[in-house]
């Protein structure tokens, strides 16, 4: 299974940007996809982004669209998301998630079979 470690969650103004980063192991020989996902207490995860192995192919949610960029470099084995224009709302817990495949569809929620433990993001106003 693939071991995920988030990092550079943090407190940031309205307006302001931060970016993910999700260092993944436990990767030799395997393809698979990557996706973010946030969640606020007592509310379900929802999905952000998500991004084909090769990276050709991106699927946003509606929040995300315009604001967030998803990309991997898989010859460092790592996957970021680059958010702008951060509002309150975008305050969340992420998570990154990998699934084993190498489909590019957009894929289900339960396909995704790694989850790392998550970077605090906080927008304040």
């Amino acid at each position: 299974q693939v071991q995920l470690v988030e990092s550079g969650g943090g407190l940031v103004q309205v307006g302001g940007s931060l970016r993910l980063s999700c260092a993944a192991s436990g990767t030799t020989s395997r393809t698979y996809a990557m996706g973010w996902f946030r969640q606020v207490p007592r509310k379900e995860r929802e999905f952000v982004a998500s991004i084909s192995w090769r990276g050709h192919v991106t699927y946003y949610a509606d929040s995300a669209k315009g604001r967030f960029t998803i990309y991997r470099d898989n010859t460092e084995s790592r996957g970021y998301l680059q958010m702008n224009s951060l509002k309150p709302e975008d305050t969340a817990i992420y998570y990154c998630a990998t699934a084993p495949t190498p489909r590019t569809l957009r894929l289900e929620d339960s396909e995704y079979d790694s989850w790392g433990q998550g970077t605090q993001v906080t927008v304040s106003s």
